[in-house]
């Protein structure tokens, strides 16, 4: 079984990739395979409402779009981390969500029944309604998305202080640790 954690942040080795990091570190000791996709290393522009993928079945833009949706598509779940931009997720993570449901509707919604959810970092405030724009993708799409031990979040501002968010981390790590325990059941 494989998981993809999708890092939103357009920094490198900030605060919500270290807390994608620690839930992709509990569901490789719960066995499962694990990938990274930092959208820092990435071209992903924003969905141009032009409907051909309707039609054609592909998004027609030319970026780096295409493999990452294929990913998405063959793996067993996906998590996406997003920093809090203006109580909202970051537009990196949004093209990318905006761009793969519209896909995903058009080609028999493959992210049906997968398994996975949501996090969010923030300074201070914000992030519920951050989480919530995400969770809507998750829900939208028919996924399964495992609760925790609290909202997944967790708080920092400068780089490598999420680490200091005992809560957060202990709440990321339980929500991997549903992630790996729905993922058995329903993939045996």
């Amino acid at each position: 079984m494989k998981m993809l954690g999708i890092v939103g942040s357009p920094r490198k080795g900030g605060n919500t990739e270290i807390l994608v990091s620690e839930a992709l570190r509990v569901l490789q000791e719960e066995g499962l395979e694990t990938e990274m996709i930092r959208l820092a290393d990435y071209r992903v522009e924003p969905c141009d409402g032009c409907l051909a993928c309707r039609s054609l079945g592909e998004c027609t833009q030319d970026d780096d779009f295409a493999p990452l949706f294929d990913k998405m598509v063959a793996s067993d779940g996906f998590i996406v981390g997003s920093p809090v931009y203006f109580s909202g997720p970051t537009p990196q993570v949004l093209a990318l969500l905006h761009r793969a449901g519209y896909l995903a509707n058009a080609v028999g919604r493959p992210f049906e029944r997968k398994v996975g959810g949501p996090m969010v970092v923030a300074r201070r405030a914000g992030q519920n309604f951050a989480l919530a724009q995400l969770l809507f993708f998750f829900l939208y799409h028919g996924m399964i998305v495992p609760g925790s031990t609290y909202w997944n979040m967790a708080f920092g501002r400068e780089p490598g202080e999420v680490a200091n968010d005992g809560e957060g981390l202990r709440t990321v790590r339980n929500f991997a640790s549903n992630v790996a325990w729905v993922l058995r059941k329903t993939r045996g």
